[in-house]
């Protein structure tokens, strides 16, 4: 297919190899509501085809240097990544646009500046294309999830000092010193663009009949999203833009709201723009490998699968996630299908999971998807279970045709019995084992009882290789394990409790198993306090 030719003094002719480009083969990766107001979202992939001359790749802010000294540095990680899927889209016929903001002057005898600077203004220009985007409509039905307010550097006062000393010595200004493009990134003249400005970079689109906009860079909470040829405008203005997430950094600092790590910062801000802006790819999808993840992000990936409607837990367990597990964790959500209750969204993602939560409740799957949890079980994998996960998958029928259940996933998975339980008028009171040796019970106060949220599960006997931790009991009826640990016969590490109804997220001793319990299973030291870190 013959990319459009852009007409100067001269033509600005392409390589041969340009002129039949075969359609770049993206994945692209939203998050989509279960049903309206719900509050829940299927994080989905589409796979869609773009013509690499109907698509342009924007680097947004790639600054040779920042105020920050630990956003320098992360750049600085991915940098030669970035270069690397600059150069493979160009060779694939993708416009690469370069946008320093603020460094033109730096570029004002570069052909590519002078090539974006002698487009012809687009007769559609959009209202506002100059100017930052705050916000676009979409948005609105979220909440925005980090505080930004403080400018986000995350930089110690002494890396601060330090750093202050560094920009003085190089003679840059220490509010501003950023001078051109991070040298990393290689710029072709004959062919790219350079331009910090809404209407060039608009007229550029427009005038090579570009219709997807791909949108890499620094920092993605503020330059990415608000710039006038930014994530927000492009969507607004009716382009297919997609962020390259594991391009791009924020500046979030987690001694500011939600109070977590700043991956897990990064992590909210993609997850607000896959939900309220635009879909989301990886670098992979264009030079292979891995996403890329920073050095010092060693988070396990966490996928939590919820498929019961009887105790809130799509409700309870996200909250839960962000405040107490983002930090150590990757975590992603599987939720049931609105429309389908033996249909879950997203559980591929089991997949790259390197530790899965069930809260599941009498579900048979389409059997390609049960063997996606059947081949994660028999990998060997942490699991947890909470409640009504020891029946997740029976239905005390024969499944539909093309279904499958799993009628021993009890026995099999977390080593339990279930059978029924106690009616739920009749309430229970638990106690932690006193004599038991297990570090999910770090922090843990064993002479504390509490009452359990809901209704007693029978579970006895226990498979062997079962080690209870604690009992619940109503009285006039014999004892009966609620949270134990189990091998399994693949050599994997489970965790289950049939605690995990509404009420028992609202007991501080319940959330402190429940986070305990997920770090044992994936491995990690178990302090007495709230943070956990990975075993060497």
């Amino acid at each position: 297919m013959i990319c459009r030719l852009l007409l100067l003094t001269s033509l600005v002719l392409l390589p041969a190899s340009l002129l039949s480009a075969e359609p770049l083969k993206l994945q692209l990766r939203s998050q989509h509501e279960t049903s309206p107001g719900s509050g829940r979202f299927h994080r989905t992939i589409e796979e869609q085809n773009w013509k690499p001359e109907e698509t342009a790749l924007i680097l947004c802010d790639v600054w040779d240097s920042h105020t920050c000294w630990n956003a320098v540095k992360r750049l600085e990680q991915f940098v030669p990544r970035l270069n690397e899927t600059v150069n493979k889209a160009r060779a694939e016929g993708v416009t690469i646009i370069h946008a320093p903001s603020g460094c033109m002057d730096a570029y004002a005898d570069h052909p590519s500046r002078q090539r974006a600077a002698s487009q012809p203004k687009a007769d559609n220009l959009p209202e506002e294309i100059t100017k930052w985007c705050y916000q676009i409509p979409a948005e609105e039905a979220g909440q925005y999830p980090i505080d930004q307010t403080d400018g986000g550097n995350d930089d110690t006062p002494e890396e601060k000092k330090t750093w202050l000393a560094r920009l003085e010595a190089e003679q840059r200004n220490p509010k501003r010193p950023w001078q051109k493009q991070h040298p990393g990134i290689r710029i072709v003249a004959k062919h790219d663009f350079i331009s910090d400005k809404g209407d060039e970079v608009w007229s550029i689109l427009e005038d090579r009949g570009i219709k997807n906009v791909i949108v890499a860079g620094v920092h993605t909470n503020m330059c990415v999203l608000g710039r006038p040829f930014g994530l927000r405008q492009m969507v607004r203005n009716g382009k297919n833009a997609v962020l390259l997430r594991d391009m791009t950094d924020t500046m979030y600092n987690p001694a500011s709201a939600p109070y977590v790590c700043h991956f897990a910062g990064t992590d909210l801000i993609i997850s607000h723009i896959e939900k309220f802006v635009c879909p989301t790819i990886t670098s992979n999808q264009f030079i292979g490998g891995k996403p890329f993840r920073f050095k010092g992000d060693k988070r396990p990936n966490l996928l939590m699968v919820i498929a019961e409607g009887e105790y809130k837990t799509e409700e309870t367990l996200p909250p839960f996630a962000e405040k107490h597990l983002s930090d150590d964790f990757r975590v992603s959500f599987a939720f049931a299908a609105d429309d389908d209750r033996n249909l879950i969204p997203g559980i591929e993602q089991l997949q790259d999971a390197d530790i899965a939560l069930f809260s599941v409740r009498r579900r048979v799957l389409p059997k390609a998807d049960m063997q996606i949890v059947r081949d994660y079980v028999a990998s060997g994998k942490p699991i947890v279970g909470i409640r009504t996960a020891s029946h997740a998958f029976y239905i005390k029928q024969p499944p539909p045709e093309g279904y499958a259940d799993w009628e021993r996933w009890d026995q099999e998975v977390f080593g339990g019995n279930y059978h029924n339980h106690y009616k739920n008028d009749l309430k229970s009171t638990v106690r932690v084992d006193e004599d038991v040796k297990s570090p999910i019970l770090k922090g843990i106060d064993r002479s504390k009882r509490f009452p359990q949220g809901w209704s007693l599960y029978k579970v006895m006997p226990l498979e062997p290789g079962t080690t209870p931790l604690m009992y619940a009991e109503i009285e006039g009826h014999p004892e009966e394990p609620v949270a134990w640990t189990f091998k399994r016969a693949d050599g994997g590490r489970s965790f289950y409790t049939s605690l995990g109804n509404v009420d028992d997220f609202k007991h501080p001793t319940f959330i402190k198993l429940l986070k305990n319990g997920i770090h044992w299973a994936a491995g990690m030291k178990i302090e007495a306090g709230e943070k956990s870190t990975k075993v060497d």
